[in-house]
């Protein structure tokens, strides 16, 4: 598939994760929003009518209080009136003559009328007296402070029957009260009042119909009102983790295919690489036992020597070509079983592969210095990766030096606590800021400007980093471009 293909499929992949989260994310803020509105709403309705309750049972209270005061008096009038013997005995003596006499009926008539009149009047003078008590009730001013007017145990049941009608779960949420005067004195507040500023207050004005000097506010506390919405929305919250998880794993499926074209392509380098470094080795040793087998040129000892030393050097490169390709073998299958550990004493392997480049230093009119100051180098490793390990650095030091400076090398070592620090230094072309923390990455050569002659598949530095994670070690580098390299190696000591 082309990048291009890729990148498009990727655009518009990502552009409708974009939409889908801005929709999903427009939406939650909307749910916010209207259930931090209905919460409000709910409050406010909760605490009218709390206000209301409040105000009705004064008012009921008062008139049967009143009523109970003129209640004695009312009845003994009533029972004077309506009882009174002698206006019974009028009345069946009344009722006795009726009946008896026919006659009497039609001159009794507007006696009957009148009393019917009375019982009339009576009502009439019931319901005025109890309008006057209601009256005198409602409209006379009250001397009772507003402390005494609320009690505090009824305005918290109150308050929870209310807020728990209207909606508001009382199990997840928490609230407290106090009863304020209008100029803001405090004149009660509940058992466990907690003050904060996080808090969401709501107001509610009591007794609003009274003198200022008897009206007041209840005022209510709630804790954690965000937490208390935001759980009330919490059904939300997976869709939104899965279109996140989703973007994810897009994100990363679009990493791994522009992953596995680059290593596609650095493999696809990589076999025409290794096919000329083959081809180079082959034709040579081809050609120089074409000449030995040449029976018409002559046979002399120089000749001789001459095609077998070709013939031995090309198949040392062919071979480390060949070593090459069984490292890259290995980091396909990222396993250390081939590794083959024992008790290795460091300095002298340091030392042997030292020996076998100082003869190609010196050809290039450089110099490789050895300081090895640990006082213990036995470590637990593979005595041939550990070569190759050192090996492959001081060749990478040989590879990238400057061309107008002889080649110079350092390899060091020192013991710091329990490990063993083993460090090689050149003074080479040096490694630029942004590829020094890529260059352990497979396939990955530092660019080299115009030089081609610095030849490479980019697996060197990762078959170092790979042989020192397997020895439990760490490896890190140094670079001032253009002044050099050091590469630092810790690797742990041998345990007694």
């Amino acid at each position: 598939m082309k990048k291009r293909t890729i990148w498009t499929i990727a655009g518009i992949m990502g552009a409708s994760f974009a939409v889908l989260i801005y929709l999903q994310v427009h939406y939650f803020t909307q749910i916010v929003e209207m259930r931090q509105k209905q919460f409000d709403e709910n409050v406010k309705r909760a605490l009218y009518q709390v206000a209301h309750t409040l105000e009705l049972k004064e008012t009921q209270s008062t008139i049967e209080a009143e009523i109970a005061a003129n209640e004695s008096e009312n009845k003994e009038q009533l029972r004077t009136e309506i009882h009174h013997p002698t206006m019974a005995q009028d009345t069946l003596l009344t009722m006795d003559t009726v009946a008896s006499s026919p006659n009497l009926n039609t001159r009794l008539g507007g006696e009957a009328y009148s009393i019917g009149e009375k019982v009339r009047e009576r009502f009439l003078r019931q319901k005025g007296l109890l309008n006057e008590v209601i009256y005198s009730t409602l409209y006379k001013p009250l001397d009772k402070p507003l402390a005494a007017r609320i009690n505090r145990n009824e305005l918290d049941y109150a308050l929870k029957t209310e807020l728990q009608h209207n909606g508001i779960d009382l199990k997840k949420m928490e609230y407290h009260f106090q009863v304020l005067t209008i100029d803001g004195r405090e004149v009660l507040q509940c058992q466990d009042y907690i003050k904060n500023s996080n808090d969401a207050v709501y107001r509610q004005e009591i007794f609003p119909n009274d003198l200022p000097s008897q009206t007041g506010f209840i005022v209510v506390r709630f804790s954690h009102v965000g937490s208390y919405i935001y759980d009330s929305v919490k059904f939300v919250f997976p869709s939104l983790i899965f279109t996140f998880v989703l973007l994810a794993v897009f994100i990363y499926t679009i990493y791994t295919i522009f992953r596995q074209k680059r290593l596609s392509e650095i493999k696809n380098d990589f076999i025409n690489n290794m096919t000329h470094e083959f081809k180079t080795p082959i034709s040579s040793i081809s050609l120089a036992a074409q000449m030995l087998a040449d029976k018409n040129l002559p046979r002399t000892e120089e000749r001789f020597d001459h095609l077998s030393g070709i013939i031995v050097d090309e198949t040392k490169r062919l071979r480390m070509q060949v070593e090459k390709v069984l490292q890259m073998a290995m980091f396909d299958r990222d396993d250390i079983s081939t590794f083959k550990f024992q008790e290795i004493e460091a300095h002298s392997i340091i030392e042997e592969v030292v020996a076998t480049f100082q003869l190609k230093a010196g050809s290039m009119d450089g110099h490789i210095a050895v300081q090895l100051e640990a006082e213990d180098s036995i470590i637990w490793g593979d005595p041939m990766h550990f070569t190759n390990l050192i090996y492959n650095l001081l060749d990478n030091g040989l590879k990238y030096r400057r061309p107008d400076t002889p080649v110079r090398l350092v390899v060091s070592t020192e013991n710091k606590g329990n490990q063993l620090l083993i460090t090689v230094a050149d003074n080479g072309i040096g490694i630029r800021r942004e590829d020094l923390k890529r260059i352990f990455e497979r396939f990955f050569r530092v660019s080299t400007g115009n030089r081609h002659d610095v030849k490479g598949v980019g697996i060197g530095l990762a078959y170092v980093a790979s042989v020192v994670k397997a020895h439990k070690g760490t490896i890190h580098a140094e670079s001032d471009f253009g002044q050099g390299t050091r590469f630092i190696i810790s690797i742990p000591l041998l345990e007694e």
